[in-house]
């Protein structure tokens, strides 16, 4: 067992073309280090409909360049045997640790595979590549980032020429064109040959995000903004210059892009303590700032902060979710709103009393993003589309647009984003949101979680009776199969899935308390908040976790 696994490794490190994983695995093998071999050489990482995404390091279970040149290679024959033989593929990257090494090693597979190939001249939003690929007539995109995962990571987005991330049967197909590829020594490399892009994608990408804002709108917010160690800053403050906000104020420990992310546990707005510097630029800051901006490291993530009493808060992606919805339906938005279904079912109210059509799509912007008519689309996990025609994606530089035009339409009207959601919670119901989010180390545990709650499902949460229980791998009438389960009671919504991008078991919960008057709201929040907890408690029982 040992010598095959040896065997394998040699194999591996005669075709590695990093010096720098060639020399970690000789050590590995040179250790005789059997255990952590047989971490690296267990399987293949798997390339699904987030592409890849994993540890870097040697071997076929970690990202690095022979991993990536495999990816490339399946992806340039599957574009052929689709018809397009020399077809354009524009290559993004983000500030990652390898990233413009994995995007200039794609560029190369592609142009030996006759595909023409063109990278975007530095590291940029993942937004920008999404509005490339359309710009510039291109066949397939590739962005190169693991978004907001750990230092560590890093990942390969693939996009094809609707500028939409791939889905099934596309994401198969390409797996098994990489599956085909007998060696690196088949795939031709060429050291040149391919275009890199000068300014004019982002110029052109800027100049649409003009097209978010209403003409004449105010543009008075104020705003802190962090990038997160990430690409977001020079874009963001390019747009915001050109749409005439007041500059905002910089987190400066995390302007600048920085593979190791030094400032956070992880590099995600959501996780506990991303934001600690952004709340404290926002104290220290005159005259008071209206919101705090934050984007993930490839910023097409958006989060808002705004103050709440005498300090600042997170609003949920579910809470900037209705408000840029509401925004949308006062400026006269037609088309239809999507969401995934762990979002909140507030966007279908809102959309309904608009008299606009509204979609739920499986977890992912690849399905949102192919809502017939989009208009809108949103995630809870901080993703937003507002403009589907210019990046068929989530944008999280076009949503602090719009929220920050958002905001300051509210300050010329003496409120504030927070105002305009006790109106929503009025019109609609409260809908109160939250999640269960569980970080294993041994993926076992969510199969087994999974299977604890198929085999003995649970009744009730927090004395409310499950009305009714949806297995979606069975699929339902608007829904393709997935690996999750759904519960319905009365008032409230509850949804368990394992984590597409990490090794995560995820539970989003609802409840929704109706609102009498402006009043009642103290009560109803305390109220979905007992619920919360209360159902939180009961399913981390029922699951196992």
């Amino acid at each position: 067992m040992h010598d095959e696994l040896i065997a394998q490794a040699q194999a591996w490190l005669t075709e590695d073309p990093d010096p720098e994983t060639r020399t970690e695995l000789a050590r590995l093998i040179d250790a005789q280090d059997h255990t952590e071999l047989a971490a690296r050489f267990s399987g293949t990482l798997q390339f699904g409909t987030a592409g890849l995404r994993g540890e870097l390091g040697a071997g076929p279970m970690r990202m690095n360049s022979s991993v990536v040149i495999r990816a490339a290679a399946g992806l340039a024959a599957y574009l052929k045997k689709q018809g397009h033989d020399d077809g354009l593929v524009v290559i993004g990257y983000d500030a990652r640790h390898k990233s413009y090494d994995f995007a200039r090693d794609t560029a190369a597979v592609m142009t030996g595979a006759g595909l023409r190939a063109a990278v975007l001249p530095r590291p940029l939003p993942t937004p920008v590549l999404a509005f490339a690929i359309r710009h510039l007539g291109a066949v397939a995109g590739v962005e190169v980032t693991a978004s907001h995962n750990p230092p560590r990571d890093n990942g390969y987005k693939v996009y094809l020429g609707d500028g939409s991330q791939i889905v099934p049967p596309a994401d198969v197909d390409i797996a098994a064109e990489i599956a085909a590829v007998p060696s690196l020594a088949t795939v031709r490399r060429p050291t040149e040959g391919w275009d890199t892009l000068d300014d004019s994608v982002l110029d052109a990408y800027l100049a649409r995000t003009d097209a978010v804002l209403a003409k004449d709108s105010p543009r008075t917010a104020r705003t802190v903004y962090t990038a997160m160690h990430g690409v977001g800053k020079d874009v963001l403050l390019a747009a915001f210059a050109r749409a005439g906000f007041p500059e905002p104020a910089l987190v400066t420990e995390q302007a600048d892009p920085d593979p190791d992310f030094p400032t956070v546990a992880f590099p995600n707005p959501e996780e506990p303590g991303a934001m600690d510097l952004a709340f404290a630029k926002a104290r220290a800051t005159t005259p008071d700032p209206d919101l705090i901006i934050a984007n993930d490291p490839d910023a097409d993530r958006c989060a808002v902060a705004v103050r709440d009493g005498d300090d600042w808060r997170m609003l949920r992606g579910d809470e900037v979710g209705a408000l840029l919805a509401a925004h949308l339906v006062r400026r006269g938005a037609t088309g239809t709103f999507a969401e995934s279904i762990v979002s909140s079912s507030l966007l279908g109210r809102i959309a309904e009393k608009a008299g606009l059509p509204h979609v739920e799509t499986l977890t992912g912007f690849k399905w949102i993003a192919r809502a017939e008519g989009l208009r809108y689309g949103y995630e809870e996990a901080l993703g937003y589309c507002v403009d589907p025609d210019g990046v068929r994606d989530k944008d999280g530089i076009t949503a602090a647009l719009l929220i920050t035009e958002l905001a300051s339409q509210l300050k010329e009207e003496g409120r504030t984003l927070l105002d305009l959601l006790d109106d929503l919670a009025v019109e609609h119901g409260l809908h109160a949101t939250d999640q269960l989010s569980v970080r294993v180390e041994d993926l076992s545990l969510i199969t087994a979680a999974m299977r604890r709650l198929r085999e003995q499902p649970p009744t009730e949460l927090a004395g409310l009776p499950i009305t009714r229980t949806d297995d979606l791998t069975q699929g339902t009438d608007t829904l393709p199969p997935t690996d999750g389960l759904r519960y319905a009671l009365d008032g409230a919504r509850v949804i368990v899935r394992p984590s597409g991008t990490e090794p995560k078991l995820k539970c989003y919960l609802e409840v929704v308390v109706p609102v009498a008057a402006h009043a009642d709201l103290p009560e109803a929040r305390a109220q979905a908040t007992g619920l919360l907890e209360s159902i939180k408690r009961d399913l981390s029982t029922a699951a196992g976790i």
